[in-house]
């Protein structure tokens, strides 16, 4: 089982407040670019809904500095929103507080996992926020038998690894 942190507890209840279910419910349907079986939400980086001079703003913020997916991430809101007749949108990129694999939600781990991608594991690394070398678990076998390759996977926010048993190679989100 999947450990629910209270960072994506604080999150869940947020949602579950706003008086913009409806929005956040059309916000569902935005993928991740580079994980496309993950929602922004799923994937935590859909932040708060909120209106302000006639105008929902929809708060996201990046796994990390730089992420060049964001720009899609803004157009896919405002796209998904207008094909659903929201067109008066402004997108926020919140920088604080910053994202963390804490922003995760159980769900979102899950389809990580079952999309061949390792879903962030604290206790691996000690809850370092560092990428181990090995002992993550391989999301194919499901062998702890695992080496890193490469300190950066298909996208920076993850790493590459191999299992020793499958000997596949596979993304390990990495842990912050």
């Amino acid at each position: 089982m999947i450990q629910q942190h209270a960072t994506w507890v604080e999150r869940l209840q947020r949602r579950e407040a706003s008086p913009y279910p409806e929005i956040w419910n059309i916000l569902d349907q935005v993928k991740d670019p580079e994980i496309p079986v993950i929602s922004l939400w799923e994937l935590g980086v859909l932040c708060d809904v909120s209106y302000e001079s006639g105008n929902y703003v929809i708060s996201i913020t990046p796994t990390y500095s730089g992420c060049p997916a964001m720009e899609t991430m803004r157009s896919d809101v405002i796209s998904t929103l207008a094909q659903a007749g929201i067109n008066e949108v402004r997108v926020r990129t919140q920088l604080a507080p910053a994202w963390t694999t804490q922003n995760l939600s159980p769900a979102g781990k899950a389809k990580l996992q079952e999309y061949g991608i390792a879903p962030p594991d604290p206790e691996a690394c000690g809850s370092c926020g560092l990428t181990p070398d090995a002992g993550i678990k391989c999301p194919r076998c499901g062998s702890l038998d695992t080496q890193r390759i490469s300190e950066f996977g298909s996208t920076a926010c993850k790493a590459l690894f191999q299992c020793q048993q499958c000997l596949e190679p596979f993304d390990y989100f990495k842990h912050i």
